[in-house]
This record gives C-alpha cells, sequence and structure tokens, in this order.
C-alpha cells in the first residue's frame, strides 16, 4: 500500500532522513520505532505531504506522494494521528471529531462513522458537547484518534501517541489502537515506546539519527538482543 523508496529529507542546508526504505502492507500494523529526534515525526510529516523530500519517492498505491499537495493527500485516506493531539480547545468533541469527516469519500458516511467511533471509544459520546481542551490527556488522545477515524483511513498512521501519558493511559490508548486494528486497518505507529509499538505490529524499522538501522517481523526485533540493550534496558 505504501513505499518509501530512498527518501532524503532536509531543513534547509542540515539533513534529516538518509535514504529511508519503508513499505507497509494493506491490513498490517508496521511500527516506526527510535529514540527522540530520531527523524520518526520528519517521516511521518513527509508522507502527508507537510515537509518536501530533498529526493527520493513516497508512493501510495498508484499515487506519488511526494509529488502531491498535502491538502490532496488526506483524500486518498492517508490519515495522521499528530503528535501531541493537535485538537481545536475551544471546540467541543463533536466539533472536533466532525471535522476529521471533511473529505469527500468521509462527508458520505459521517453518521454511521460518527457511531463507530462512539462505540469504539464510549468516553467520546459521553464527552460529545465538552470542549476539547477541557478533557484529560487520555481523553484528548481518544479525540484525536477518534477524529482520525472520521477520515475513513486506508492508511492511519499514528505519531508518538503515549508521549506525556501515564502508563496506565498508556495501555488503554495501545487496546483502543488494537480494536481498530481488528476492524482490519492498515496503521503505520511511530513511537518512543519500542516495547509496546512492536508487540502490537507485524513488522517494525528502527530509526537511529535519520537512518534505518535495523529492520524484520516485529517478534524477531523483541529478541534482537542489541535491540533489547539499546532500547529495552534488558
Amino acid at each position: 500500500m505504501l513505499k518509501i523508496e530512498n527518501l532524503n529529507v532536509a531543513y534547509g542546508d542540515v539533513q534529516v532522513l538518509w535514504n529511508i526504505n519503508i513499505e507497509v502492507e494493506e491490513g498490517r500494523v508496521v511500527a516506526l520505532v527510535g529514540s527522540n529526534a530520531a527523524g520518526k515525526s520528519t517521516t511521518i510529516n513527509t508522507i502527508c505531504g507537510l515537509i518536501k523530500p530533498k529526493s527520493g519517492q513516497i508512493l501510495f498505491n498508484e499515487h506519488k506522494l511526494h509529488e502531491m499537495n498535502s491538502w490532496d493527500i488526506p483524500g486518498l485516506g492517508i490519515i495522521q494521528v499528530p503528535e501531541g493531539r493537535k485538537l481545536f480547545s475551544h471546540m467541543t468533541v463533536r466539533e472536533n471529531l466532525e471535522l476529521g469527516s471533511m473529505t469527500e469519500r468521509a462527508k458520505k458516511s459521517r453518521k454511521e462513522t460518527l457511531e463507530m467511533v462512539f462505540e469504539l471509544l464510549p468516553d467520546m459520546r459521553i464527552k460529545e458537547k465538552v470542549l476539547a481542551g477541557d478533557l484529560s490527556g487520555g481523553q484528548q488522545q481518544m479525540c484525536a484518534i477518534g477524529r482520525a477515524l472520521m477520515g475513513k483511513p486506508q492508511l492511519l498512521m499514528v505519531d508518538e501517541m503515549s508521549l506525556g501519558l501515564a502508563p496506565l493511559l498508556v495501555e488503554k490508548i495501545f487496546s483502543i489502537l488494537n480494536e481498530v486494528k481488528k476492524l482490519g486497518a492498515t496503521i503505520m505507529i511511530v513511537e518512543q515506546n519500542v516495547n509496546q509499538s512492536l508487540a502490537m505490529s507485524d513488522y517494525g524499522y528502527v530509526l537511529e539519527n535519520g537512518r534505518i538501522t535495523m529492520s524484520g517481523p516485529s517478534a524477531e526485533l523483541l529478541a534482537n538482543e542489541d535491540l533489547k540493550k539499546a532500547y529495552l534496558g534488558i
């Protein structure tokens, strides 16, 4: 579904990604893991068209994302849950959710999708008239995930969803994502939380200092001694 080939990205004269190659197959969950400032968010923002690559290409089915405008990409079904949630704090939960369904493909089934989101995230039904800025951190993350699901994603990309959340809330957020996985979604998880990300994914890539240093089936990566020492403290 998604194929990144020899991707190089720079901020001005400073290169931050070197020859990145990633593939995401339809119906699979892929984890892109690594420490802070490794280049994970840059990768996901380049896929979304927010950053233009220096060279290389990003293919989504037959579409060349690297040549497209960022505002056209959600219409293909590529939806991001951004780092930091990026909710509209002075709008209600329901208004934030409905904003996720503004593309033509999502508008057609907005009512049905909203009901699906409420069933998956019952707290959002309870809080639908509450301002997003008045939610707890965990509830805000659920709202951000719900907003993304309202876009009827073919590829759901989740950027640092556990950042700043207590361990129990992190467990809850990952369990929600597992439910999304059961619905047959194709998911790309971008995370510092290596253990849980690899535990729920099919395939993983390890990004260090802007380069892919390791990749393979997630179970094999979790068993890798070098990765255990570097990221899991084992």
